[in-house]
């Protein structure tokens, strides 16, 4: 199994396609209620939707790994207010937090190998 679309809804359409073009996500679908963008590396892809609101209990956090944490952070710093600028975590990753129009978190991340094998990750189950 793999997951390839996250769908999260938005207020304003034309502030999220602005908002999710600037962070580099290429739009492939555009009508007056949705939006789908192809992420720019490997074959996720990402939609908005259009909602009368986002209420704050129901906004989601979404991660965007990237291969330079610092160069994106600087590339947008001027056109995007990051709640938190690029941090080294004890999980091993290094992230910037912002947040899109609607609210919701973003995390934009540098992982490297520590993503899906950190030192803690769990043996698989022995199925011998």
């Amino acid at each position: 199994m793999r997951l390839n679309q996250v769908t999260i809804g938005c207020s304003d359409i034309d502030a999220s396609e602005r908002f999710y073009r600037l962070l580099g996500l290429r739009l492939i679908v555009k009508t007056d209620h949705h939006l789908r963008f192809e992420c720019p590396d490997g074959d996720s892809t990402f939609s908005v939707e259009r909602a009368d609101a986002v209420p704050a209990g129901e906004q989601v956090t979404i991660y965007f790994e990237t291969d330079d944490l610092d160069a994106e952070y600087q590339r947008l710093r001027d056109s995007v207010e990051f709640s938190r600028p690029p941090t080294d975590m004890p999980w091993l990753w290094r992230e910037a937090r912002l947040r899109d129009p609607d609210g919701h978190r973003l995390c934009l991340y540098s992982a490297g190998e520590a993503r899906r094998n950190p030192p803690w990750r769990l043996d698989p189950p022995d199925l011998g």
